[in-house]
């Protein structure tokens, strides 16, 4: 029911927009909406597998500013160095945090707050502390603001991202040891399930997806952004919860996640629709707020429905 409410509440959000504004639902606006926030639906996608684990990503909004800057630093060389290099930076981190959780055993919180420190970091070292500059030359910057068959590159590769990672939980064997650590990790273990190879990919996977968005970032604003991805974790996790996923682990969606981060975008696309109206006049830190409430109202309403489904009916 959870994850049904979030589909319907984004349908409920583009009908209310397609009746108040003039050209909400123009082609411009779809493919400006769905080219900006693919990168916000990739870090989701990520972490939708680390929190079935039961784990947490907080590096991800380091580990995309990270990638973003070394994609601009490589992009003179050509496009596809640029593209591995920043998907390879995430994947160094995933690494990192894969190696932390598994071998040390230190809590995934604590783990990737460490690793998103670094990362940022990093990124403001090697940027100097200032935006990097992509080469135009060389085709990098088709990655973010190119279009193929009338559609935009980054939204082909989130599709793309998709419909691998339905895969990957509901056709293999990994996605049920995902869900099984979540679970339980002990359980998990005395099943027989490698537990840390397991989530060491997941890590990885989280890391990757990241390090793509960071590539998309630089791509399609035409340089590396070091001090970008503050509060993308944040935006990951409550696309992942308002997808109908538990933090507890255990279980999750990967279309529900979908829908829950382009349900969030949606909310800031619409009030960014009533300022041009110039009835009311809201700040990115109202929108925040706006949008801070609409995320507790949801999550209040699928707890209670989660309640009631565990409670049953009365004898």
């Amino acid at each position: 029911m959870a994850r049904l409410g979030v589909v319907l509440a984004l349908l409920g959000l583009i009908l209310f927009g397609a009746l108040r504004y003039d050209n909400f639902l123009s082609l411009y606006n779809i493919l400006s909406f769905l080219r900006y926030n693919s990168m916000f639906a990739l870090i989701a996608l990520g972490m939708a597998f680390v929190i079935m684990t039961g784990g947490i990503d907080l590096s991800v909004g380091g580990t995309a500013a990270m990638a973003s800057v070394i994609a601009a630093l490589l992009s003179p060389h050509h496009w596809a160095t640029g593209l591995v290099g920043g998907i390879a930076a995430g994947l160094a981190v995933g690494a990192l945090n894969g190696f932390i959780v598994t071998a040390m055993r230190i809590q995934p919180f604590i783990a990737t707050l460490a690793t998103m420190l670094a990362a940022y970091g990093t990124a403001l070292l090697l940027a100097g502390n200032q935006s990097v500059s992509v080469s135009y030359d060389s085709g990098f910057t088709e990655i973010g603001q190119g279009d193929f068959l009338g559609f935009p590159i980054p939204a082909w590769i989130g599709l793309l991202a998709y419909v691998a990672g339905w895969l990957v939980l509901e056709r293999l064997p990994i996605g049920r040891h995902v869900l099984a650590i979540g679970d339980g990790e002990a359980t998990a273990a005395l099943m027989g399930l490698k537990v840390r190879r397991t989530l060491i990919a997941v890590y990885l996977g989280s890391g990757a997806l990241a390090g793509l968005a960071g590539v998309i970032l630089a791509s399609q604003f035409g340089a590396g952004q070091p001090t970008e991805g503050v509060g993308w974790e944040l935006f990951a996790i409550a696309s992942v919860v308002v997808g109908g996923t538990l933090l507890t682990g255990g279980s999750g969606s990967v279309g529900a996640t979908l829908a829950g981060a382009l349900l969030l975008a949606m909310v800031f696309n619409i009030l960014n629709f009533e300022n041009g109206l110039g009835w009311i006049s809201l700040s990115a830190y109202w929108q925040s707020v706006i949008r801070g409430g609409f995320l507790l109202i949801v999550v209040v309403l699928q707890a209670r429905l989660m309640s009631r489904r565990e409670e049953g009916p009365e004898m």
